[in-house]
């Protein structure tokens, strides 16, 4: 009787495992340039786009400013990404440059040696982690966590760890568009030295496969 018991738990267990550890053991790839590639591949027929795009900061603590920040996010395939600003206080530019490192995953190898970490869970959904190391030293940046999600291979988190101690993480949010999955919102916890602010950035509706002037795309 106990080994028919044993037997009909692991048939339920077997039954009520979440399939998508299941499926991963054998179609999610186990190297970073594939999971790059993956994550370049999303929207296939989606050749341009811009979208403005709208950033409330609120530091918190000394001396406690709230910028308002707007500007356009602009994409051209294969590996052009830009968020530029209509204008940036001189104290928020560190801001303005995590929407355009957040986004470009086209350069990660370029810039940085990316390895492959395995899964974890992050607000219980299965994520594929990536370790990005800068190949230049950075004396100030010590690497870079991001979370690919498992199925969609949307980037859904990415975390800056700094050599002071410090963390930047970015969570990001998508909604359906045009028949596109394009970002929908933007939540920032800044948590360095001298600086704890928060960032909320919304896209506006998306200009999708569009002309773009190549001047756009120079690094700002």
């Amino acid at each position: 009787m106990k080994r028919r018991l044993t037997t009909l738990a692991l048939l339920l267990a077997a039954a009520w495992a979440p399939p998508l550890y299941a499926a991963s053991a054998s179609t999610v790839p186990t190297n970073a340039a594939s999971i790059i590639g993956r994550m370049l591949a999303l929207n296939p027929s989606l050749q341009s786009y811009r979208s403005r795009v709208h950033v409330n900061v609120r530091m918190l603590n000394f001396p406690y400013l709230a910028p308002k920040l707007a500007g356009t996010s602009y994409f051209l395939r294969p590996n052009n990404y830009e968020v530029v600003f209509d204008r940036v206080p001189s104290y928020a530019k560190g801001f303005s440059r995590l929407f355009n490192d957040v986004g470009d995953a086209a350069n990660w190898e370029k810039q940085h040696t990316v390895t492959y970490e395995g899964v974890r869970l992050l607000d219980g959904r299965p994520m594929l982690v990536l370790h990005l190391v800068k190949k230049i030293h950075s004396s100030i940046l010590d690497h870079t966590t991001a979370f690919v999600d498992a199925q969609s291979y949307e980037l859904v988190q990415m975390q800056w760890h700094y050599t002071s101690g410090g963390t930047i993480t970015m969570e990001q949010h998508y909604r359906q568009e045009g028949g596109f999955t394009v970002l929908a919102a933007q939540h920032a916890i800044i948590n360095i030295p001298h600086v704890h602010a928060i960032a909320d950035s919304n896209y506006g509706t998306y200009q999708t496969n569009v002309a773009l002037a190549p001047a756009v795309f120079k690094k700002q």
